[in-house]
């Protein structure tokens, strides 16, 4: 697998201005607000606090442990969202299985979406300015429709009439998030394309995943080759139909059917289909003859 990883050019520089006591930005009309309303910036995890009205109490260790891992390796994919309460003071809105997975990780900080007073409209008026930029990768545009989904409430089809896009074409794009975060970052570097990824993406087991992942880098699959991959694969897993044995049918020689004419004093009828199965009819004409054809069936 390709472990090589391109770092995200991530908020530094604009962390300092969280850090500035002079001129605390409190809300969107304040100086330099613009610069931290839709932008990722670094936080320090210790100046972050758990929302106390957070609905969700309990958090697999296992999985918080394998997140922690993944966050070693891959660094946080998707940034956490935080409130501003005070001087380099944040509330966290979303992503506390990240914010936690990543003191485990023993990171020190973690990138973070701000959100200030009054910055609704602003916020819209950024991710959508954000998503029309010709540079973003498919995996940074999915994270700016899930945001206007989080935190503005937009349904897909309020975001249709406000990006420009087709309803089918923000689903396509939000489908992209189901997969392992390891492809999702082969997907920002340009290990594989936005079509690779949705041919994977009808795969629910995320090992199987990045094991077509690692296949499609090894040996260089096309998007259709891997989409007729992952057809293939689905089908191996559907139940094959239990086979019939096959019987076939035989002819009842003329000499056997007079044998049994013979010995049962009567003609009798043979007829034999074509699976095989077939039937005997002895005829008789009277009680008395059905007796007779009876003992001799018995002896």
């Amino acid at each position: 697998m390709a472990k090589a990883i391109k770092k995200q050019a991530l908020g530094r520089g604009l962390s300092a201005l969280l850090k500035d006591p002079d001129n605390d930005i409190k809300s969107v009309d304040d100086k330099n607000a613009d610069k931290v309303v839709g932008n990722i910036i670094e936080l320090e995890l210790d100046a972050i606090e758990i929302n106390p009205f957070q609905p969700r109490s309990n958090f697999n260790e296992e999985s918080l442990r394998e997140l922690a891992t993944s966050i070693k390796e891959l660094g946080v994919i998707q940034p956490i969202t935080v409130r501003k309460m005070e001087f380099n003071k944040f509330q966290l809105i979303s992503g506390e299985r990240r914010l936690r997975a990543s003191k485990l990780a023993g990171l020190t900080v973690i990138p973070a979406y701000i959100r200030i007073a009054n910055d609704n409209e602003s916020l819209v008026m950024a991710l959508v300015e954000n998503i029309q930029r010709h540079d973003l990768d498919p995996i940074e545009i999915a994270l700016s429709y899930q945001r206007l989904i989080d935190e503005i409430q937009l349904t897909q089809e309020q975001m249709s009439d406000r990006v420009g896009k087709k309803r089918s074409t923000i689903t396509n794009y939000l489908r992209l998030l189901k997969l392992d975060p390891i492809i999702q970052t082969g997907i920002r570097d340009g290990f594989i394309s936005m079509g690779h990824g949705r041919a994977i993406i009808s795969i629910e087991d995320l090992d199987i995943q990045t094991d077509i992942y690692q296949k499609i880098l090894s040996e260089n699959l096309s998007v259709r080759e891997t989409e007729a991959f992952v057809k293939n694969y689905q089908e191996s897993l559907k139940p094959k139909p239990v086979s019939k044995a096959k019987t076939t049918g035989f002819d009842v020689e003329d000499a056997e059917k007079k044998a049994m004419t013979n010995y049962f004093g009567t003609k009798v009828d043979v007829k034999v289909a074509g699976n095989g199965k077939g039937k005997i009819t002895i005829p008789f004409h009277s009680e008395e003859e059905f007796k007779r054809i009876l003992k001799l069936i018995q002896n």
